[in-house]
């Protein structure tokens, strides 16, 4: 009996318990609709995440905003504060004004020599990188577009009217233009292609532009690069306080750096 009893008490509990797992099992999943076919032409659909994520954006932007407005509309345009007197814009650009103190002479030409060292480096290495670059690669276009000359001379007048360019080179008529590879005839008879779809020839003429709009940039960069280290050597030059002040011969540029001449001084 007094098994029974017992048996009889965790009978209910045990019933619950089957009873939750089974609920769970059949428990059926709801999931965001995804974007219908008709509509695949207008993107993904928004899915609640990204939603409460752009709404979190939008709200944080809008507070800072108004706290902005508030900090504008609270300021007293007569108050002092000490970054008036620290600070000053000269040709649209603003300067902080270091205290005269702060650094030695000694540590600001350090500091620019360092500068001028890490601009040079960083020249190097694209100084080394294009011509990497140049010999990888065949830079046949610049070659096609150079203006040169080639003088042909004959006996006669008749024969420089009856001057025939195809002929004389012995190539084709249609690759007079060209400068580099320009087969001859006898060449074209016995030259055999090779078979190249259009989608690898794309794939080639793609990858070819790509490289030479990299190694236009990078020239740019070098450039670019060596006028900032001719203005930090000049800018070096002028702070040289035991010579006198040199005359300016022509203004910098954002291509050039400033031009000085300096008095001719002997050294011993």
């Amino acid at each position: 009996m007094l098994i029974s009893i017992f048996q009889n008490e965790r009978l209910p509990n045990e019933i619950m318990s089957s009873w939750k797992k089974a609920a769970k099992v059949n428990q059926k999943t709801h999931r965001e609709r995804h974007q219908p076919e008709i509509r695949s032409h207008l993107g993904l659909l928004e899915k609640k995440k990204d939603y409460k994520a752009r709404a979190n954006d939008y709200n944080a932007k809008r507070r800072t905003l108004k706290t902005l407005k508030k900090k504008v509309l609270n300021k007293n345009p007569d108050e002092f504060y000490f970054h008036m007197i620290n600070s000053r814009i000269e040709d649209g650009v603003h300067h902080e004004i270091c205290e005269e103190d702060e650094h030695s002479p000694e540590q600001i030409k350090l500091m620019q020599t360092q500068d001028m060292k890490y601009v040079d480096l960083k020249r190097r290495v694209e100084a080394s990188k294009i011509e990497k670059m140049q010999s990888r690669m065949h830079i046949i276009d610049v070659a096609n577009e150079t203006s040169n000359k080639h003088i042909f001379f004959v006996d006669s007048k008749k024969e420089a009217k009856e001057f025939d360019l195809a002929s004389r080179l012995d190539t084709h008529p249609s690759l007079i233009s060209r400068r580099i590879n320009r087969p001859r005839l006898s060449d074209l008879k016995t030259l055999t292609l090779p078979s190249v779809d259009s989608k690898t020839l794309e794939k080639l003429t793609k990858e070819r532009s790509n490289a030479y709009k990299e190694l236009r940039k990078r020239v740019e960069r070098e450039k670019e690069l060596l006028t900032i280290q001719r203005k930090l050597e000049v800018k070096r030059h002028l702070q040289n306080k035991k010579e006198e002040p040199p005359i300016r011969v022509a203004k910098g540029t954002k291509d050039s750096a400033p031009i000085y001449k300096w008095n001719f001084e002997r050294k011993k």
